[in-house]
């Protein structure tokens, strides 16, 4: 198992915070106008994008069929923003997948970048208060304080692609496949974690399969893509 490194100061750091966050915040979750509040779909998923008879359960894994959800598509005025961390060739083909996506599909796609791990918090909280219908994770630095931070805003819809939260609550879907096995809590990377895996033909189809599945309203699950 390959693992990464993480400073153990900068780890408390951001823990302490997203408790401080959790604390503070649990009881304000976002219910604007614009917030990912409405039970209803925007759009429907084709029938081999999951098994109708035996739908996933929370934190359950799907392996849509390759163009089941292609149909689907943002309505319009659909506003998303993009919380990225790293210059990586992982994460820049991610960040390039998302904003390509959103180009084609006309969504309006603002870009929040967090510099270092001492301003994620910050960062995080800043894209949540923008009350838009999606916030969308690329970065494995991420990973481990969204896994609170998500908790606190249960009202916002959060796409993570690309990693996964080990223990997702219902707002956080995730777009994942074998190579981009990253989960957090301070495991690290898998064995199978390979960053040639993030191709561009890859990564668009996560942003892709991964929006269609929120869009649908099948959220708190990880969309599987081998």
């Amino acid at each position: 198992m390959h693992l990464r490194s993480r400073p153990g100061g900068v780890l408390s750091a951001v823990a302490a915070c997203c408790l401080l966050l959790l604390t503070g915040c649990a009881g304000n979750a976002r219910t604007g106008a614009n917030a990912s509040t409405s039970p209803l779909p925007h759009a429907t998923v084709g029938q081999d994008f999951y098994d109708a008879q035996n739908p996933p359960p929370p934190e359950g894994t799907i392996t849509p069929s390759a163009g089941s959800w292609d149909r689907v598509h943002p309505p319009k005025g659909y506003r998303a923003v993009l919380l990225s961390m790293g210059t990586d060739g992982p994460t820049t083909t991610l960040v390039t997948a998302i904003d390509e996506w959103a180009g084609q599909e006309g969504v309006d796609l603002q870009h929040i970048t967090v510099p270092d791990h001492h301003q994620i918090i910050d960062k995080a909280t800043q894209a949540i208060d923008l009350r838009l219908d999606l916030v969308i994770v690329a970065g494995n630095d991420l990973i481990d304080p969204m896994a609170l931070i998500t908790a606190a805003h249960l009202q916002q819809n959060f796409l993570v692609v690309g990693a996964e939260l080990a223990e997702p609550t219902h707002n956080v879907t995730a777009a994942d496949w074998t190579g981009a096995s990253f989960r957090g809590e301070g495991l690290g990377a898998s064995s199978t974690y390979d960053p040639t895996s993030f191709t561009p033909e890859r990564a668009a189809r996560a942003v892709r399969a991964g929006a269609a599945a929120v869009l649908s309203n099948h959220t708190g699950i990880v969309v599987w893509l081998d």
